[in-house]
Parts: C-alpha cells; structure tokens; sequence
C-alpha cells in the first residue's frame, strides 16, 4: 500500500531543501559540455561604482543579514536579489529569457538541472580564479557554471524509533522489518524526492530501479508532495508515526543547534549508502549588461566571507576548501565519501521517462 500526503509545516530547517558513486548503465545525451562559441567574461580593474545589477535565486536562499552589502561597501556594485521558485522554475524561466535575461547572475542551478539551461546557452563562460574549489564539483569544461555548495541528500532515520536494527544498505528500507517506516518525497515536486530517485537509479540500474520501487511499495512506503511534509508530518520529527524518511547529509547537525530543550548529540543519524550528491551553481546570464560586475559577483560568491556563511544558512557545504565549518558540522555531518551519481547528460536525456516510469510503479 502507498499513502500521498499534502500537509506543510514550516520551520527553520526547511532551508535544507534545496557528485563519485556508481553510475546507471542508461546511454547519455550528448552536446550538453559542447561550446557553443560565446565568449567569455572577463575580469576588469573598472571602478564599477554605482553599477545595479540583479542576483536570482531560488526561494531557498538564505545568506545573513548584511552579507550583500558588504560586497556593495567594497565594490561599488549594489545587488538586488530576486526569488523565483524552485530550482526547476529557475532554469524554465532562465531557458525562456536566454539572451535577453531578467537578472545577471544566476544561482541555485543543480547538477541534476544544469544540462537543461547549458543546451539552451543560458550561461556565459567565465572562470574565477577565487578558491580552491573541491575537488569533482566543476564540471562543465567551459566554465558557464561555477560550483558555489553541495550537499547530499540522503535517508535519515530516527535513532529511538526504529523497529529494528539500523538500516544499512537501500535494500533494507524495502524489509518487512520496516514496513510502514519509510516516508519520501515525490521526484516530479521534490528536489530531494528527485535525488533519492536518482540514487536508486544508480544503485539498481535501469533493469533493476522499478522492481525495488514497487518493493518499497509492497512495504508501505508514503510518498509526500515536498520535504516539509515528509519530516514535520510524517516523520517522528515532527510527531509523524514513520521512523525513516529522505532528508539530508546535514540534517543531524541541524536537528542539534535547533533542539530544544537542548541535546548533546543529534536525535537521527544517516543511512550514508543511500547519499545522493547535489551541487548548486551561480552562472553569469548570457545577455548581462554588466558582465564585469556579474563576474564579481561571482567572486565574492566564492570568497571566504561568502563560504563561511553557507553552512548555518543553507545548511550544505561550501566549495572553497579553506572555508571554515562550524563545529556542529564537524561533530555531526555523516562523511560521504562515494555519494551515487549519474552524470548531468544522462538525467536531462531520461527525466521525463524515469518520472513517468516511477508514477506507474507507485501510482500505477
């Protein structure tokens, strides 16, 4: 059996929601890393004092308090940001004003979208020589898109409310010893819910992904609209009666600094075998009035003062090495080391067919 459920709760780790492993056996695409022969932005020594220019994001962006105009009080260069929906409406609206863009800079592109608005030229080249940058996160040979965090999304599990021992492997969410405990989130209306159906992908292959869907069916998995409603209504965070649930990486250590009363360690842990890599970009927008300025933009967006916000806010990684993590991160934050993967290319050429495929399994 399989429950939809609809209800949203809010809380301060919704700013959650917003790549090597193994890799599925489906053929990629090609053409999504080919130039396109735009030229590339390049650094100025301008004074670019009194320059506006328009930062947008998607709703999920959340830096502190001042953090932008600090940028402004060293540049010159005033930033408005500007919301515009989840990362899939973002790359829709950037591909439906590609070279007549409505901002200049563009963040919050993930690895599991950016193939989309490469093939439509949404980006123009250009390569900041701010970092270091980790290590696998730039992908794109001509540098349209420049890594700013990443995080993994990956199945998390209430320590005190499991029926059983503690899951280890994809496989044993789809045991009889956990039925009715797993809650996800739908892949058609879920970056998370998406990544976790990537990740299952990878690991089973495309001849082996539906039958474990319709095991985790036959196991009485719920399926949510969005992440709110998987951990604030039907996980046990929010007083849900389901002990496991796709979350993320850094969910722990969030769930540590919001406790309250106050906790010494975090109430959940992380199934790491699950852990699905995602990675937000910035690009400066083929069609900028002000590329130089973007190109700045760009800059700080790597820079130390920038990264080091990253964690607390947004609640994933910083790219740049020599960025500080705060000790909760440390002390708290499963270590990844071979996240799942499939390859950009390869998820532009199936989304449609593997979400299709998925709503006939569970939804029949």
């Amino acid at each position: 059996m399989i429950r939809f459920t609809t209800t949203v709760a809010v809380s301060l780790l919704a700013f959650l929601a917003t790549s090597c492993g193994s890799d599925t056996d489906v053929a990629a695409a090609t053409g999504c890393f080919e130039d396109p022969g735009l030229s590339a932005v390049q650094t100025s020594s301008e004074d670019l004092s009194g320059t506006s220019i328009t930062l947008m994001t998607h709703d999920s962006f959340f830096v502190s308090e001042g953090l932008l105009d600090s940028f402004t009080e060293t540049t010159g260069i005033e930033v408005t940001q500007v919301a515009a929906g989840d990362a899939g409406q973002l790359v829709t609206s950037a591909v439906l004003t590609a070279g007549n863009p409505a901002a200049d800079v563009m963040f919050g592109v993930d690895n599991t979208f950016m193939c989309r608005a490469l093939e439509a030229d949404v980006f123009v080249p250009y390569e900041s020589a701010v970092g270091p940058i980790v290590e696998g996160l730039t992908v794109d040979p001509l540098s349209r898109l420049t890594p700013i965090d990443y995080g993994d999304v990956c199945v998390n599990y209430w320590k005190d409310e499991l029926p059983g021992d503690a899951p280890t492997s994809l496989a044993d969410l789809a045991d009889p010893a956990n039925t009715g405990q797993f809650v996800t989130e739908n892949p058609e209306t879920s970056s998370p819910g998406f990544a976790f159906l990537l990740a299952t992908i990878a690991e089973y292959g495309e001849d082996g992904w539906e039958q474990y869907w319709a095991d985790l069916v036959d196991n009485d998995v719920e399926v949510t609209a969005g992440w709110n409603d998987a951990y604030y209504a039907s996980f046990t965070a929010g007083g849900g009666p389901r002990s496991i649930v796709t979350s993320y990486a850094s969910s722990p250590p969030a769930e540590f600094l919001f406790a309250d009363p106050p906790v010494d360690a975090p109430p959940t842990d992380v199934l790491t075998a699950s852990c699905y890599r995602q990675v937000e970009y910035a690009g400066i927008l083929n069609g900028t009035e002000h590329p130089a300025a973007a190109a700045q933009l760009i800059d700080f967006m790597l820079s130390p003062a920038f990264q080091n916000d990253i964690p607390l806010n947004m609640f994933v990684y910083p790219v740049n090495g020599d960025a500080d993590l705060p000790q909760a991160f440390v002390d708290f934050t499963a270590t990844v080391d071979t996240p799942l993967s499939i390859d950009p290319e390869t998820i532009e050429a199936n989304r449609d067919d593997w979400t299709r495929r998925w709503n006939d399994v569970v939804f029949g």
